[in-house]
This record gives structure tokens, sequence and C-alpha cells, in this order.
């Protein structure tokens, strides 16, 4: 009967999502693409913006030139650099202070997942400055038009830039979640491989299973349309012939190019076909231990994919086809067998452990009820999970103390 129930949700929310105000950020693409953003920031008539970031980014001065851009064309900046890995409420409140104060008519998010959802946090406020965030968890509790929002990806692996969701920590309560709505899709995105060419292996190898676990999720989902199907796939191969290059050779501009597209792809896939229980135990991990996200979904992936069993076989056995690692004759049990080996030995060749260290036995029976609110109904996922399966998955990713 519960399973009845989430199948019908899911159906009336793929059925209404139709009607919503779907958009894709408009892209500047390639080497120095970042050169162009002042321009366009001021033909928007913006006089000035908030840039969010972290400490990272501004210590090493990955910024200094666009700001020196950003003076030359007149635009004025303020700089919020205090955002966390999995930022939180009070990062919001924080930047949305700072932009009130400054009167900024643009938002800028300039770094990886963290500064990006934190912008777009910043940006929900902006759109309703009634609503606190926890009143805008969940779906489409914004509605309205949020300003040019501006997304810098520093990382391939997040695809915040194209997407409807903004993940916010609630310190107090060590809870993860999720505002959704169309209207936090950034207005203009930023693919310049530049930006990622300093990126150190452990912080590639994560982001670009994160890509991964986006586009694996959405593709294997029951809320597909062509063109997530299309992204999902694409997204996958470029995976798979891109990342171990990107990890042991980080100047490879054409690998870091193509990690940036598989990114962008795999968010466009997911913010209409959804993520699923992969993403529902990361973010507990993430909200009760700051478990850094792309590392959470590396090493849950294979463990998540395996218990699905045979109601995954078909959609990974044509994953597994379209990366060549499968013969033709063999079964799709077998396929999907090698594709998910496929994913063992990516993380193995690139030092991603097997295991999360640090959960807490008595933290489980809470995050098991975490994750199933997050997951159910909302999330199309293959199987849908319950306290048990969920219960068995953590103890399957926690590392023996």
């Amino acid at each position: 009967m519960y399973e009845l129930y989430c199948r019908s949700y899911q159906m009336m929310m793929r059925m209404a999502s139709i009607f919503l105000p779907w958009r894709k950020p408009e892209l500047l693409e390639g080497e120095n693409s970042l050169s162009k953003l002042p321009k366009l920031i001021k033909s928007q008539n913006i006089k000035s913006v908030l840039i969010v970031t972290d400490k990272g980014i501004t210590e090493i001065g990955l910024m200094d030139l666009f700001l020196k851009e950003l003076q030359r064309e007149g635009v004025s900046f303020i700089v919020y650099d205090k955002t966390v890995p999995n930022p939180t409420i009070v990062n919001i409140e924080e930047a949305y202070a700072i932009y009130k104060e400054n009167k900024c008519q643009g938002i800028v998010a300039f770094g990886g997942g963290s500064p990006m959802d934190c912008a777009k946090g910043v940006g929900a406020r902006v759109a309703r400055p009634a609503k606190t965030i926890p009143e805008m968890k969940g779906v489409l509790k914004v509605i309205k038009k949020l300003p040019p929002l501006f997304a810098v990806p520093t990382t391939a692996g997040t695809g915040s830039e194209a997407t409807l969701a903004a993940v916010v920590s609630n310190s107090d309560t060590h809870e993860k979640y999720a505002i959704m709505d169309p209207s936090l899709i950034p207005h203009y995105a930023v693919l310049d491989p530049l930006l990622t060419v300093k990126l150190p292996p452990h912080i590639t190898a994560a982001t670009g299973i994160d890509a991964l676990t986006h586009a694996v999720e959405a593709y294997i989902g029951k809320s597909n349309t062509q063109e997530t199907i299309r992204c999902s796939r694409e997204a996958v191969k470029l995976i798979f012939e891109n990342l171990s290059e990107a990890y042991i050779n980080g100047e490879n501009i054409t690998a870091r190019a193509n990690m940036q597209r598989a990114a962008y792809l795999a968010g466009i896939a997911f913010t209409r076909a959804y993520v699923g229980n992969v993403h529902a135990i990361a973010h507990t991990l993430g909200g009760f231990y700051s478990v850094p996200h792309g590392l959470a979904n590396a090493v849950i992936l294979p463990y998540v994919l395996e218990y699905y069993g045979e109601s995954v076989h078909r959609p990974l056995a044509e994953l597994a086809d379209l990366i060549g690692i499968a013969e033709t004759s063999d079964p799709d049990s077998e396929k999907a067998k090698k594709f998910i080996e496929a994913i063992k030995q990516l993380n193995d060749n690139m030092g991603i452990p097997k295991k999360i260290n640090g959960i807490v036995e008595a933290d489980i029976p809470l995050m098991v009820e975490r994750a199933l609110n997050e997951a159910n109904p909302l999330y199309p996922v293959p199987k849908i999970f319950n306290k048990k399966d969920m219960e068995y998955l953590y103890h399957l990713v926690k590392a023996e103390t």
C-alpha cells in the first residue's frame, strides 16, 4: 500500500512537471570564457553584485582577474567567502544581509557546489524575504523570480549550475535538505576548464563520481524524459572516458572540459528526473558528520546499485553497453554487474575509500528516518526502500571501529 502511495505521488509530480517553467542557463563555454562574464553582467544593467564563494577560492586568487575585470567594467562587488562545505542557514543569512546592505542587483556563485547552494539560498531569500530557509524546504516553495544569478563552477561534479536545487544544512539539528524550485536554476553559467586545472586529485575524484551518481540515478529512475535519457547517457560516457585522465593529469584541458560538460549534462538530467536513495543517504552523512557530498556519493553508489538488484539490471546493462565493457551475449544481470564493478574499479584507482569513517551507531535510526523522509514519496527510484532496507545500507557503508 505504501509503495502504491509513493508511485501515485511520483506519477502526479511527473504530470505536473510538464507545466513547470523549465529553462536552462545561458552558457559561456571554453577556455577563458570567464573573461566574458564581466561584460555580460554589465549588459544586464547590474551595477552591484554579491559574489558568494569560499576561503579556498579567495586564498589561491582564483577570482583575482575576474574582480579586476568587473572593476574595469564599472561593476561594484562585495565578496562573501565564509561558505563552508555543506553550507548552513547561517551562511545564507550572513550573505543575504550583505546583499541587502550593499543594494546588490545580482549574485555570482563562484566555486563548487557549496557556494552555489549558498548563492541559490540567498536568491531565494531575496525573492521571498518574508520566508525563512526552513519554510522553503521541499518542492515549489519559492516560485517568484530570483535576481540574476551567474554560476561559475570550479569543480566538475555537482552540476548545480544547471539545477533547480539548493541543498542546505541546519547546524543545530544536523539536518540537510533541499529547496527545489525552477526559479533557482541559474540564469547564466560559465564552463571554463581553466578554473579546474589546479583542482587537487582527491577533489577531482570525488566530484567526478558525484557527477556520475547524478547521471546514473537519473537514468535508472522512473521519471525520465527523452532529454534526460540523452543527457545521462552522454554524461556517463564522458565520465568514463575522461575522469581517470583528469585525475592523473589535471593539466589536460580536454579532459577537464569534458568533465565540466559531463557534470553540466548530469545536472540537466537529474533536475528533471530526480536523484535517488544514494543522495538521501549521502545528505544525512553530510548533515551529521560533514562528509563531503561527492565523497559520500562515491562510497555509497555501488552498494545501493547492488542492493537494487533486478530492478536496475536493464538500465545498468544499457550503460555497460554504452561504455563498452560487456559482451553482446552477456545477460542483463551480468552486464549490470560489470557496470557496478567498473564504478568500484574507478573508485579504487582514485583512492576513494570503500567505507565511511565516523558513523555513530546511535545516530543511525534518526539518519534512517531522515533519508526515508527525503526519498519517499518524492524520488522515483527503481525500488522503494523501507526502514530495514535503509538500516542495512547504513551498516554496509559504516566503517568498523
